[in-house]
């Protein structure tokens, strides 16, 4: 009888970290920035930091789930093992694949957009040839994806720190007006901050993904709750330091609604070329598409593992340790709906499958520990304001569309 290989345990503290890392920094702080501004203006830290608290909630029913049931299709697991309904868990893995399946695809026709200022060619040829290279990458094994994903992850930071550094000199010689980013206690103050949070929230997104490469991290049970922790303190930090030095340098009507905000900063406040910041962008595009593959196929696997998706998506290569058969039908996924789907029209139902599964995932936990007993008040409490923040959250998203 021949034993079915599994995936291969070989992720550290620090690589599942900066996987998360990341994740979250995708391509996100190199647009939203510009649209959370035009939202809370002088506010936008505020923003930011209401946005990583109400993440917090859900980042430590995450870590906590992460921790009982360290698993493949960790959301999945999670809402079959709380709420008990096959039904549910279900919807819940195929929502969050789908959802990444829409966000690599729209990455994949970013990076034609930035690929064409540099070279010319055809629109098809550069996404196919894009999404196949990350495909045999993410096929090629874990390790090898995880450590081209930490370079292009060092490679973001350091674009973020670029912009910290060249803004120095700006900010010396004006300095940072920290009466203008203290809160009025107003209500149109706290509207903009709040409209502001709910575009940032969406700047947190991706930490989820660190929990379905649980079976490929050493000693999950410790390392995936940490590494959730680092990876949105970290962002967090970042989001906040870029946000402050934004409204000090720039006056606010040219970097409100700005869709290359951090390419703004280089232009104005250094000699450097603008070109320089649209490169870092194509490698974040590129970490951000590859993660998410690597993502998606690992909840295909773990579903049918756990005989909720094909059985054919259960199989791991001997050789590689990587479920290939799931890596191959993510990135034909990838592939149909960057060429032939109308991928702007479903990047917008993105967020809300997220923050469906980010409230399955809180009532999850709800349940669970009011079922094992463990009943105190913060067991309880944060995953139930978790639930209740995402479920509001999803709400408002779906009334204003």
């Amino acid at each position: 009888m021949t034993t079915q290989p599994n995936l291969l345990r070989n992720l550290s503290l620090v690589e599942i970290s900066f996987y998360g890392i990341g994740t979250i920094l995708g391509a996100g702080i190199y647009v939203l920035l510009g649209a959370v501004i035009a939202k809370s203006g002088a506010m936008t830290p505020w923003a930011f930091m209401l946005a990583a608290v109400v993440v917090c909630f859900s980042a430590y029913s995450y870590a906590q789930m992460a921790r009982r049931f360290p698993r493949s299709a960790g959301e999945a697991v999670y809402i079959q093992e709380g709420l008990r309904c096959k039904q549910l868990a279900t919807l819940a893995g195929f929502a969050i694949s789908l959802g990444g399946i829409v966000s690599a695809a729209t990455m994949a026709r970013g990076f034609n957009s930035y690929f064409s200022v540099l070279i010319n060619t055809p629109e098809g040829l550069t996404i196919s040839l894009l999404v196949a290279t990350l495909v045999g990458i993410a096929a090629w094994g874990v390790k090898q994806s995880v450590t081209l994903a930490i370079l292009t992850t060092l490679l973001e930071i350091a674009g973020l720190f670029l912009v910290i550094i060249v803004s120095s000199d700006e900010l010396s010689r004006g300095g940072i007006d920290w009466t203008v980013m203290v809160p009025p206690l107003t209500l149109p103050a706290f509207s903009a901050i709040a409209s502001g949070a709910f575009l940032a929230f969406f700047a947190f997104i991706g930490f989820e993904d660190m929990v379905n490469m649980a079976e490929e991290v050493k000693h999950p049970e410790r390392n995936l709750p940490w590494g959730i922790a680092i990876a949105v303190a970290t962002t967090t930090l970042l989001y906040a330091a870029i946000a402050i030095i934004a409204l000090s340098t720039i006056p606010m009507r040219e970097i409100a609604g700005s869709e290359a905000p951090l390419a703004l900063l280089i232009e104005h406040n250094s000699t450097l070329p603008v070109s320089s910041m649209a490169l870092i962008s194509l490698v974040a595009i590129i970490n951000g598409a590859l993660i998410q593959i690597v993502m998606v196929s690992r909840v295909l696997y773990g579903m049918a593992r756990r005989n909720l998706a094909p059985a054919f998506l259960g199989t791991v290569h001997p050789r590689t340790r990587t479920p290939i058969p799931a890596t191959l039908f993510a990135g034909l996924l990838v592939l149909s709906f960057a060429l032939w789907l109308p991928v702007t029209t479903l990047a917008a139902t993105t967020s809300a499958l997220i923050l469906l599964v980010f409230t399955l995932v809180n009532l999850a936990l709800l349940f669970l520990n009011y079922r094992e007993g463990k009943r105190r008040p913060l067991q309880l409490a944060i995953p139930f304001m978790g639930t209740l923040l995402c479920s509001g959250f999803l709400f408002v998203q779906l009334w204003s569309q």
